[in-house]
């Protein structure tokens, strides 16, 4: 089968192919061409995962095609973004018609839950490896960064914690587990849910933002540096799921959600004034810590002492303790 049958056969029909709101042109031609209202913004994220460093090798396609998209489009999410579209470049060894098939299910059905349309893409021969590359509009001048933390800002998060480290082990087959307490750590590594309608719900409410990918303390790192204050995390607030600490006790399970990385939650810093009326409208918004005066992010126990974290996050290149 050539580059451009695949293309047609596994992916241009698909549900997700077809254009959409936003969408002028997709799949077809040399660009896609994307519609915006007036007034708003393009927010464009890209993410290349790869086979041996970001998922197992002997992974299930369909999963991996769920949790490919589900990763870059929390991106979107972490901006307040409503998504439009995104594109495909992807690096197989072989193109295998069963792994392509169960594969282009995944990305189809998060893309449907995500309201995404597929526009464009590439295929290539070579070591597995997909990039994909998100578009959204976000009203001007409401977008979510990560800076503008003020002091005294609350810091929070959208959701417990750790669950998709927890469940490493039983990704890899190092571990197993009963199915009431493997099965909802599994869908959280597999199938993370972006989420996009609370980052549109933290618009003109949240200073800043990010999504949790590589650990919350690295990445609540990122808001401190960009907006020039300190975080302050207390270690008892965490939220962590009954299943990650039935799996691995209270100890593991709170270095998988302060270290862990890959749980695509929100974190975001939130004057007090906004928590009331975001819980009321049904947000499930945990407070983890605040915003002070000084810089870097400091773990805090439950007399309100400083504590040094066994590790804060993963890094590509570097020590991933760091």
């Amino acid at each position: 089968m050539g580059e451009f049958e695949l293309i047609r056969h596994y992916f241009a029909a698909a549900s997700c192919a077809q254009v959409g709101e936003g969408v002028a042109l997709g799949i077809g031609d040399d660009c896609a061409l994307l519609d915006l209202p007036a007034g708003e913004q393009l927010a464009v994220s890209t993410d290349t995962l790869v086979s041996g460093v970001h998922f197992p090798d002997s992974a299930d396609p369909f999963l991996l095609g769920q949790r490919a998209l589900g990763v870059s489009v929390s991106d979107l999410a972490a901006m307040g973004a409503t998504p439009i579209g995104f594109t495909l470049a992807l690096t197989l060894p072989t193109a295998e018609p069963t792994w392509l098939q169960a594969f282009a299910a995944g990305l189809d059905q998060m893309a449907r839950q995500c309201a995404l349309s597929l526009i464009g893409g590439d295929t290539t021969r070579g070591p597995l490896s997909l990039t994909l590359t998100v578009f959204g509009r976000v009203p001007r001048g409401l977008a979510l960064t990560r800076t503008g933390a003020q002091i005294g800002d609350l810091l929070c998060v959208g959701g417990d914690l750790g669950a998709a480290a927890g469940a490493l082990p039983l990704v890899l087959g190092q571990r197993q587990a009963a199915a009431e307490i493997a099965e909802p750590l599994l869908a959280r590594y597999w199938s993370p849910q972006p989420q996009l309608a609370l980052g549109q719900a933290l618009r003109g409410k949240a200073t800043a933002a990010l999504d949790i990918s590589d650990g919350l303390l690295a990445d609540c790192g990122h808001i401190a540096a960009a907006s020039g204050v300190a975080l302050m995390v207390e270690q008892a607030r965490l939220p962590l799921s009954a299943a990650l600490l039935a799996l691995l006790g209270e100890d593991a399970a709170r270095h998988c959600a302060l270290s862990g990385g890959d749980d695509y939650r929100l974190a975001f810093t939130l004057p007090a004034e906004h928590l009331a009326e975001l819980q009321a409208a049904g947000w499930s918004l945990h407070v983890i810590g605040r915003a002070e005066a000084g810089h870097g992010v400091q773990l805090l126990d439950h007399r309100g002492q400083c504590i040094t974290p066994p590790a804060r996050g993963y890094q590509h290149f570097g020590n991933p303790s760091d």
